[in-house]
């Protein structure tokens, strides 16, 4: 990581900036979005994408994750920079001016009348390059704070950019044109339906006079009523009318207007805008995990190794559930998971509804958010950089599909292995739960021993407590209930061995005789 100051190129050069999102190009392949579905990821990419300006653009982002080691931490280190809340604020501060200024340019581009619109591209010109200098003074405050590549050479391209004759042209060019019109005084006069306009020679301030009456009665501050405009306001046709007049009356003045229309009409630096594009996919996912973090959870940056798989990631949590039971105010349960030597696939058992698929999901995202260079929840993560994270879920069966549950869940693992390199990530949830008992340990050995012959890292989440039992590469976690109420989940999955009753369990439910439907049938 370097400092800003660091990275400023010779005097006269223009500083180059390659963006803040490497690692992808038109080539980088898509997450699937039935695997960002069956992790509920594309429910959070959508939460991100909305804190934004450009949703569709941030969505994109969120599902080209990065390829290589470099990259994700050149991501990595931004991130860690804009955690640091006066760094955040710096350029949080830039980019609601530039939307600001967008939105206004966006109004001029729809204004008809010539003088109102060159009077708009004035005031956004004045204002970019107001914010430039802000930001350039901000940053200098909070330089020892910036270690990021990222953000360094961006801020070694403002402080250039700065000095560039083409940006100093704009501000003079702005500063002159603005203090052109505000030297303008004129005088309208309105005659029943006709309304004349001529030069101020002095005359009488009516307002001024009407004010001073009026202040003998004043009792306490009043109430303005005066309207403020996000954009720039439109006039009618009586307003364009007077300005046109006026225009008459000051040809050399509007004429200046004019010609700094002309010259400036694109004063948008495009390396200004595409790092106000990129850097809100980095603020509007800080600014998604902040209530989380704010009701006591933990995120880090997780340590990635692209040949070792042994993992290790604690107080870890699925985000998507998170985030809901935090938005109810609701507590939220934390796992962890380790695999190191020869363990590639966790096997996960036990009671329904205790907690196995939400770790699956966890599992998957982990993986996933770590590829895109995000924060991870977890207080400390060691991942594996995987080419792909590969899913089954279950689904409901369409009223449409010629096939029946269990020839899709074969046809999709199928597609599965089809797919898988010994640097992807697979995650079975529950898969063959249509058929019985020998067909779900037959079927379930076969996929957990092709998935140990490709060397692939998993979580493979069963009712079948052998299928945990199958060799040296395979970990057992269990869901866990209260010991003095199996009744009550825990919703902790834990690192242990099967106990033998995910089966019972799951019959049971089918058959209606749990401890809680017995117990509800019971009752008097």
């Amino acid at each position: 990581m370097v400092n800003a100051n660091h990275l400023v190129p010779p005097t006269g050069e223009r500083p180059t900036f390659d963006g803040l999102l490497p690692g992808v190009d038109d080539h980088t392949p898509r997450a699937a979005p039935d695997a960002l579905a069956d992790l509920r990821l594309d429910v959070v990419i959508e939460a991100v994408a909305g804190r934004g300006e450009e949703p569709g653009y941030l969505v994109e982002v969120a599902r080209r994750p990065a390829r290589d080691i470099d990259a994700i931490a050149f991501r990595q280190e931004i991130f860690a920079d804009l955690q640091d809340g006066k760094v955040r604020e710096v350029f949080e501060r830039f980019t609601l001016d530039m939307r600001r200024i967008r939105g206004r340019l966006a109004t001029v581009a729809k204004t008809a009348d010539r003088n109102t619109r060159e009077a708009g591209l004035l005031a956004a010109a004045r204002a970019y390059c107001s914010a430039v200098r802000e930001l350039h003074a901000g940053a200098a405050a909070v330089t020892t704070r910036i270690r990021s590549r990222g953000l360094g050479a961006f801020l070694a391209f403002v402080e250039r950019y700065t000095e560039q004759a083409e940006f100093l042209r704009l501000e003079d060019d702005s500063a002159h044109a603005r203090a052109a019109l505000d030297s303008i005084d004129y005088c309208v006069h309105v005659h029943g339906l006709r309304v004349t306009v001529s030069r101020y020679q002095g005359e009488e301030d009516y307002s001024r006079q009407v004010a001073s009456v009026f202040e003998r009665f004043e009792q306490s501050e009043a109430t303005s009523y005066l309207r403020s405009y996000r954009g720039w306001p439109a006039l009618g046709h009586v307003g364009t009318g007077i300005l046109q007049l006026v225009e008459r009356l000051f040809p050399e003045i509007f004429e200046e207007l004019h010609r700094h229309y002309d010259r400036h009409r694109d004063f948008f630096d495009p390396t200004v805008r595409r790092f106000e594009r990129e850097v809100h996919f980095y603020l509007a996912y800080l600014a998604y995990i902040q209530p989380l973090r704010s009701a006591g959870l933990a995120f880090c940056l997780p340590r990635l190794d692209s040949t070792s798989k042994e993992e290790r990631v604690t107080d870890t949590f699925d985000l998507a559930l998170a985030a809901k039971l935090a938005g109810e105010g609701k507590p939220v349960v934390t796992n962890e998971y380790r695999l190191g030597g020869a363990e590639r696939i966790i096997v996960v058992s036990g009671p329904n509804q205790g907690g196995k698929t939400t770790l699956a999901r966890t599992f998957g995202q982990l993986h996933h958010l770590a590829r895109l260079g995000c924060p991870v929840p977890g207080s400390d993560a060691r991942l594996f950089l995987c080419d792909a994270v590969l899913t089954l879920f279950e689904r409901e069966e369409q009223l449409s599909s010629m096939t029946g549950k269990l020839e899709d869940d074969l046809l999709r693992v199928k597609e599965i292995f089809a797919s898988a390199t010994p640097r992807s990530v697979v995650v079975m949830n529950e898969p063959f739960s249509s058929t019985s008992l020998a067909d779900a340990r037959l079927l379930g050995e076969k996929a957990l021993t092709r998935m140990a012959q490709l060397d692939v890292l998993g979580l493979y989440v069963t009712f079948v407590d052998e299928l945990t039992r199958l060799g040296p590469t395979l970990v057992s976690m269990v869901s866990t209930v209260e010991p003095q109420d199996p009744a009550q989940r825990t919703y902790k999955v834990v690192r242990a061995p099967a106990d033998g009753l995910a089966y019972a369990m799951a019959l049971a439910k089918r058959r209606n005789v749990t401890y809680e439907q017995l117990t509800r049938r019971l009752r008097p």
